[in-house]
C-alpha cells in the first residue's frame, strides 16, 4: 500500500478542542477573523473559508442570525448572502482564474449538510481536469494550499 504524507495536517488532528456549539456562531461572535478563517462580515452574512474545502478557495457565504432553513431566513438574509456569493465568484475567478464552479447549499442532513442548523451557501472554484483520480480514492482530496495562503491570498481583494 502506498501512503500519502500529509504532516501539515497534524496540527488539527492533535490539537485538543472544546466544543464551541455551532461554529459559524462562534466564528461571527469572535473578534479574530483570520484565526476563524472569516474573510469579511456584512450587517447580515458574512464569508468565510470552509476549514475542510474540497478546493483551494472554497468559500462559504453564511447568514449571521442561527437559522437552519431558507424557510426561515429573511429575504433580506438570504440577499445578503447571494451578495456575497457574487463577490466570492468575483475574486475567485480573478485571484485563483477559477473557471466555473459549484455554488449551492445542503438543507438537511439527509441532503449531505454537515453542519445543519445554519444557513450557509457553498462557493467551490472549479478548473478543468481538477477533479484528477484522487477523489476515488477514498475521498481523499489532495489541496495544493494551506488554509492560512488561501485566506491571505483572498483577505485583502473582499476587504480592500
Amino acid at each position: 500500500m502506498k501512503r500519502l504524507w500529509a504532516p501539515w495536517r497534524m496540527g488539527y488532528v492533535g490539537a485538543a478542542r472544546a466544543p464551541v456549539g455551532c461554529v459559524f456562531c462562534a466564528a461571527h461572535s469572535g473578534s479574530d477573523d483570520r484565526s476563524s478563517l472569516v474573510l469579511c462580515r456584512r450587517d447580515l452574512a458574512f464569508l468565510i473559508l470552509n476549514a475542510y474545502p474540497y478546493t483551494p478557495g472554497h468559500l462559504m457565504a453564511v447568514v449571521n442570525r442561527h437559522v437552519g432553513t431558507l424557510t426561515d431566513a429573511t429575504a433580506d438574509e438570504i440577499g445578503a448572502a447571494m451578495e456575497l456569493v457574487k463577490l466570492a465568484v468575483a475574486v475567485l475567478t480573478v485571484e485563483y482564474r477559477a473557471e466555473g464552479f459549484n455554488i449551492g447549499l445542503n438543507q438537511g442532513r439527509v441532503a449531505g449538510a454537515g453542519i445543519t442548523d445554519h444557513l450557509h451557501v457553498h462557493v467551490v472554484p472549479r478548473w478543468n481536469g481538477d477533479t484528477n483520480f484522487m477523489p476515488v480514492l477514498d475521498d481523499v482530496r489532495v489541496l495544493p494550499e494551506a488554509l492560512e495562503t488561501t485566506y491571505d491570498r483572498l483577505r485583502g481583494r473582499v476587504v480592500g
